[in-house]
């Protein structure tokens, strides 16, 4: 849920992201209640990435557009991981970090739902996790192509749909 994601007239704005902020911000809260640790994933390329022959050039690092949005900020005793692709997984720390943590189910929220959230979702079922994808907790470009990706995920990864 960074800024060149969610603000109005963004990189890649994902118009419906802003309507999931505070069903994001309950789940956060009922995380932090009951003790769960809270990780961020967040895009952090850098100025040359290929990511941007597909996309238009968004998060870079260092960038207000690769901040968390204001009313979703990390706390202090969070966890953020950067990322360079479409998998929280990929060549990032999340898996050590998950096992050093313990943790074998992964709530799953944010944007897009059918690009960070599904590949996210498809490498965690690959290693094992169980997968629970709130549905008013992510969004996508389009409808249809949120609705596919939640298809997806349920069916092919078995993943709890709340």
């Amino acid at each position: 849920m960074l800024n060149d994601f969610v603000s109005k007239g963004a990189a890649l704005e994902v118009p419906m992201a802003r309507a999931i902020v505070d069903n994001i911000k309950k789940q956060i809260s009922q995380a932090r209640r009951h003790r769960i640790p809270i990780v961020y994933c967040c895009d952090a390329h850098r100025n040359n990435d290929l990511e941007f022959k597909l996309w238009p050039r968004h998060a870079v690092k260092g960038t207000d557009g690769a901040k968390v949005i204001k009313q979703l900020k990390p706390h202090r005793e969070d966890y953020v991981v950067a990322k360079t692709s479409y998998s929280c997984f990929y060549k990032t720390s999340l898996g050590k970090l998950l096992k050093k943590l313990g943790r074998t189910h992964l709530i799953i929220t944010g944007v897009v739902t059918n690009i960070c959230i599904l590949y996210t979702a498809v490498d965690a079922y690959m290693r094992g996790y169980k997968v629970t994808i709130p549905k008013d907790c992510v969004a996508a470009i389009t409808k249809s192509e949120h609705q596919f990706a939640l298809r997806q995920i349920e069916r092919l990864l078995h993943a709890e749909m709340v």
